[in-house]
């Protein structure tokens, strides 16, 4: 679930410049070329100056500056400094992350809460994204942006529910039939009986919290605790519902 570490690498544009095109759409393949290493070398930059300087501080000469595009077609493509912090979320969801396979339940969210942990502990990777969502504090369309971006992890997270349904590792209500067709990426079959979004905030939100709150640190031991309660409430059947009742939004489909 890290948000800077599943960023791309790192590019650089040629001279400079892009050709002109629209920016894709979010969560679609980013077009090859040119105007990709424009969208990544400024996507860079927006990271850079807001580790540097934070939202208040970040200017579109900063990222004219640092990503080596003329701030006419950052004026033309992004508008303004919100529409570049939005779209650099935008990208950061065009990956191909998935959840985590270790053979239990148990395991795969020992291994989302250890991701968490890293991404914002570790200083090779923390300050970028502690500033992606001190940014969404500050701008109500970066807000939106790192909304969806996370809606869409939780999505992705439908395929580890479902693994630990066939396990027989969570409790299933009769009448909550799975969903036909199966997920053709990942070959699961999501239950509408299952809040794959709510099991998967369970683990992280007492890590955020701590993270983002109450400013307190977060590591394994406080990483354990949170799969601890989110196994015992999994396993009572917290996280399901007939039919659809109880489901959030864009997560059970």
């Amino acid at each position: 679930m890290q948000l800077e570490s599943q960023l791309p690498e790192q590019t650089v544009p040629d001279n400079g410049r892009e050709s002109g095109g629209p920016a894709p759409t979010p969560g679609t393949r980013r077009p090859g070329g040119r105007t990709a290493r424009t969208r990544a070398a400024v996507r860079d930059a927006v990271l850079a100056g807001l580790t540097e300087h934070g939202y208040p501080g970040l200017t579109v000469e900063y990222v004219a500056a640092h990503s080596g595009v003329h701030k006419t077609t950052l004026y033309r493509r992004w508008k303004d400094v919100e529409g570049l912090v939005a779209d650099a979320l935008d990208l950061a969801g065009e990956d191909s992350w998935v959840p985590p396979d270790t053979g239990s339940l148990e395991g795969d969210l020992r291994a989302l809460a250890q991701e968490v942990v890293t991404s914002f502990t570790d200083p090779a990777v923390a300050a970028s994204g502690s500033a992606m969502i001190a940014a969404a504090f500050q701008s109500e369309r970066a807000a939106e942006a790192l909304r969806d971006y996370y809606i869409e992890r939780f999505a992705r997270c439908e395929a580890l529910v479902e693994r630990a349904v066939r396990r027989g590792e969570l409790p299933v209500p009769p009448d909550a039939a799975p969903e036909i067709p199966a997920d053709a990426a990942s070959g699961a079959t999501p239950h509408r009986g299952i809040d794959a979004g709510a099991l998967v905030r369970s683990v992280s939100a007492p890590l955020f919290f701590r993270l983002f709150i109450t400013r307190e640190p977060v590591d394994d031991t406080v990483a354990e605790q949170a799969v601890a309660a989110t196994l015992a409430a999994a396993r009572a059947g917290a996280f399901t519902a007939a039919g659809e009742a109880g489901a959030s939004p864009g997560v059970t489909r």
